[in-house]
């Protein structure tokens, strides 16, 4: 059974792996092992991690059952997007998929931006699976980027939102 809390630094090294893993498995017949390890080892590193911990009115969680990781989630609120939060990571390791812990992190990080209006979010559009979680969580599609995440990428994405409050 896992339980969703709050991370620490001392989970960053795990989280790290969970990230690496679940984006091979997710993403490298799309994009070939190389461009995420790429991707992986520039975005997912204890280091870029830890920048991410150290944030102010962000959130970030993991889903811990006493012995391991099993799913990682991080929002903040927008710096750009007035009254907008954004969800940036919401990943679980493949062999916990499926087991509701992707929707206990998620219905935790939505009532941690009380002074937001509304989430928003970009996915891999080929990411099937992660596309009908957020339908079924309440967000629609309000747009498309081709460069998801850090906007050099070269990953094209989907921007879904949904209201909050």
């Amino acid at each position: 059974m896992f339980f969703v809390r709050t991370a620490s630094e001392r989970d960053l090294a795990k989280v790290s792996a969970l990230l690496g893993e679940t984006w091979h498995a997710t993403y490298d017949a799309l994009y070939g092992a190389e461009k995420v390890a790429e991707l992986t080892a520039k975005w997912h590193s204890v280091p870029a991690l830890k920048a991410r911990l150290a944030r102010k009115n962000a959130e970030f969680l993991v889903a811990d059952n006493g012995k391991d990781i099993g799913g990682m989630a991080y929002a903040a609120m927008s710096e750009t997007l007035k009254k907008g939060a954004v969800l940036h990571q919401l990943y679980v390791l493949p062999k916990f998929q499926r087991q509701g812990i992707g929707r206990d992190m998620f219905a935790e990080l939505e009532t941690c931006f009380p002074d937001a209006e509304f989430m928003q979010l970009e996915v891999e559009p080929e990411n099937h699976a992660a596309v009908a979680f957020y339908e079924a969580h309440g967000f629609v599609k309000i747009g498309e980027t081709a460069n998801c995440g850090d906007g050099q990428s070269g990953i094209p994405a989907i921007i879904m939102e949904k209201p909050l409050g």
